[in-house]
């Protein structure tokens, strides 16, 4: 098995996701802007020798090229956009405020950053073993989903980073690595809030046996972390 690269991977889904690829056994390389920080993570590493911590701040391009610089051509199997960011406060993100300064944050790592992370780490998926990037997206990014007036960043930010990773994938698929988009839910995480569906292990769970299932036939799909096909 080649590794498995997970952005974001420091508390919440990300965590369950690294866990779970762990016990699948493989060797997974745990993204997050602060590894001294991340106490569960860096106890996971220590007691776990296929579990790798690397520093990452997705929204910053000069620290996703060195952490390519230190991985260097290491193949790849999997690489999972995980991290993203909710964008401003949400009276800030509406039809009658904005702030400029995040929207531009919201769309640096939510829809530039999934972006950066493929096109450094092609050459990495292209030498793994039926490689698969994925980028974690909400359902709140697709024009056929209703949704009240409110959160524009973080809505335009999924929205665009959904037709990137459609546009990509019909490129990456020459290099035999399929690429998909996935809604996580409605999850228990700083974002998602306690009233949530899900539990951060539900999710996750169901992200990575749909992951699981992905073949090239299914590049640039859009799926919700069950499985079942999400509307554009």
């Amino acid at each position: 098995m080649n590794s498995v690269l997970i952005t974001g991977s420091n508390k919440g889904i990300g965590l369950e996701m690294v866990k779970i690829y762990l016990d699948q056994g493989y060797p997974v390389i745990a993204g997050c802007r602060n590894p001294a920080g991340a106490t569960e993570l860096q106890a996971l590493a220590a007691s776990n020798n296929k579990l790798s911590v690397e520093a990452v701040d997705v929204g910053d391009p000069s620290s996703v090229v060195a952490l390519k610089e230190r991985l260097g051509d290491a193949p790849l199997d999997i690489l999972l956009n995980n991290a993203g960011t909710a964008g401003p406060a949400p009276e800030m993100q509406s039809s009658q405020d904005i702030d400029f300064d995040g929207y531009l944050d919201t769309f640096k790592v939510n829809t530039l950053a999934p972006l950066h992370m493929l096109q450094q780490f092609r050459a990495n998926l292209k030498a793994g073993t039926n490689p698969k990037a994925v980028t974690i997206t909400s359902q709140m990014g697709a024009i056929s989903f209703e949704f009240i007036n409110m959160m524009y960043a973080y809505c335009a930010s999924k929205a665009a980073v959904n037709k990137i990773m459609r546009m990509i994938g019909d490129d990456m698929k020459q290099d035999g690595i399929a690429v998909q988009l996935i809604h996580p839910g409605w999850v228990k995480t700083d974002m998602g809030g306690p009233g949530a569906d899900l539990e951060p292990i539900e999710s996750a769970q169901g992200i990575v046996e749909t992951i699981g299932k992905m073949t090239l036939d299914d590049s640039t799909a859009f799926h919700k972390w069950n499985g079942e096909e999400h509307g554009w």
